[in-house]
């Protein structure tokens, strides 16, 4: 066991107004299992980082321990998957690799294959692999989880739990819940680190926001209450200064010194007064601050009388001549929200991208009622690029829709500056949604939409699906969002060879 200590870690990116991190201090022990979670833009990639050395900072990061990322940058795609892996991790036996991946549920024939030729899904695989071959190193791990099918990332789960110690992100609830010790959160004014699991800090911190918009309700009463008293005492002690000059009706003088007394005393009141509502003030003042707003969204979905919407019959989808998943027939109608599943390469993606009337072969039949509007979010960011305005009036959707969509799930105003390329992936992939929530259309059909997605953001997503009950068809692995948000599912198997049925 070790330590690593961060001491009064400041860091900003040159240009920035404002401080990724100020002051925070805290030590993490190196046999945790610990899932950093913060809403996109706070900073949790920069903090890998950090530790890694990559940047300049103010403060101290005393470590004892020698770290490993993920994941690794492959500069030469064109190389063979096997070369990439002995290039990760030196001195291993091809019979190590084959029997690690075996354990990710991955046959062998795609280490003999070049790596720029893998599914995204295969090539996260390869480089878990190559992560958990390495060494011993404390490992920091972004994102594992990103285009993993859901039974690969059970096995990554399994994977994991038989780890020493790591630092893992990841938006994935039920993952977090099933390998992680410890929760560091990334909050809005600090670091905090939490024994326990995400659903153990998530009702934790649920407890302390409640506890503190109760007590920020009890102080504003508190001070409106003390204002209004030391403002009667302090007028009640003027007036009664004020009195010292006049005489009373049977012409005698006022006892001036009793009553310059009796003011001293009001004032002396007022002010114990006064500096209570300031103490009730600069408590207020420290509430609410690690509190995320939770605007809702809003979809508006068009009517349409047509219903239903697509009919699918023994639908295959063929790459290369060769049909890749079993026959499935479905319908999509007016409301449905339809989970497209299946394991990493089966053809999800071309499912929905042969919805939308791309070329693709396949067999069976497919009808898409005529003149449907639909609302698309791809699986990839890649192309994104230049400045928010210019983006909204390329897609044709309300830029202040649009930029109101982003605020709410958390994007500051200081990002609507950026061009879009320089923003976080998980900033990237909320333009996007933002872009197809601001438009009007009769079907949305979302590839993959929470990726790089943090939970509140997620959540956010979940409650205005289901209150405003568009017409979705979707590919999630996410099985929170997937169980919370589906209606029904279509989940598209393997082609059966025959070999061993009974």
């Amino acid at each position: 066991m070790s330590l690593i200590n961060v001491n009064d870690l400041t860091f900003g990116y040159e240009g920035s107004l404002k401080n990724v991190f100020e002051n925070v201090s805290f030590h993490i022990d190196t046999d945790w299992k610990l899932g950093l979670i913060g809403r996109n833009g706070k900073g949790k990639t920069t903090f890998l980082k950090l530790l890694l050395g990559k940047y300049e900072y103010k403060g101290t990061i005393v470590k004892k321990v020698e770290f490993d990322y993920f994941p690794f940058e492959v500069k030469e795609k064109e190389k063979m998957t096997i070369e990439i892996v002995n290039e990760i991790a030196l001195n291993v036996e091809d019979w190590e690799i084959i029997k690690e991946l075996s354990l990710l549920n991955t046959e062998a024939e795609v280490l003999y294959r070049s790596f720029d030729t893998l599914s995204g899904g295969e090539q996260v695989k390869i480089l878990l692999v190559s992560l958990f071959l390495k060494g011993n190193n404390f490992l920091l791990i972004d994102e594992p989880t990103n285009h993993l099918d859901c039974e690969t990332r059970k096995h990554l789960v399994e994977y994991l739990k038989r780890k020493k110690g790591f630092i893992v992100v990841s938006h994935d609830r039920i993952f977090l819940d099933q390998v992680v010790d410890h929760i560091i959160s990334i909050n809005n004014t600090n670091i905090e680190i939490q024994k326990g699991n995400f659903s153990s800090w998530q009702e934790n911190k649920q407890a302390q926001d409640n506890f503190e918009l109760m007590q920020n309700e009890k102080l504003k009463k508190d001070i409106n209450r003390l204002e209004v008293a030391s403002r009667n005492t302090a007028n009640w002690s003027d007036k009664i200064e004020k009195s010292k000059y006049n005489t009373k009706n049977s012409g005698l003088s006022i006892d001036r010194g009793y009553v310059g007394h009796q003011s001293a005393k009001m004032m002396k009141k007022s002010k114990v007064i006064e500096k209570r509502m300031e103490k009730s003030i600069e408590q207020k003042s420290n509430l609410l601050k690690n509190i995320d707003r939770n605007d809702s969204l809003k979809i508006t979905p068009l009517e349409c009388k047509k219903n239903p919407f697509i009919i699918a019959n023994d639908l295959q989808i063929k790459y290369n001549n060769k049909m890749i998943f079993s026959p499935v027939s479905f319908e999509i109608k007016n409301g449905d929200r339809i989970a497209i599943t299946g394991k990493n390469g089966i053809g999800k993606s071309s499912v929905l991208k042969l919805i939308l009337g791309n070329e693709i072969q396949y067999e069976g039949t497919l009808k898409v009622a005529n003149d449907l509007k639909i609302s698309y979010v791809s699986q990839s960011t890649e192309n994104l690029k230049g400045s928010l305005r210019e983006f909204a009036r390329e897609n044709r959707v309300d830029e202040s829709i649009f930029k109101a969509m982003l605020s709410k799930m958390g994007v500051s105003s200081v990002e609507f500056e950026k061009d879009i390329k320089q923003m976080s992936e998980g900033q990237k992939k909320k333009v996007l949604i933002a872009k197809s929530i601001a438009e009007m259309a009769h079907i949305y059909i979302w590839d993959e939409p929470l990726n790089y997605i943090d939970i509140l953001t997620r959540v956010q997503i979940e409650e205005a699906i289901l209150k405003e009950q568009p017409t979705l068809v979707f590919v999630e692995h996410d099985e929170t969002f997937v169980k919370n948000v589906a209606t029904k599912i279509v989940n598209l198997k393997e082609i059966s060879t025959g070999k061993g049925d009974r």
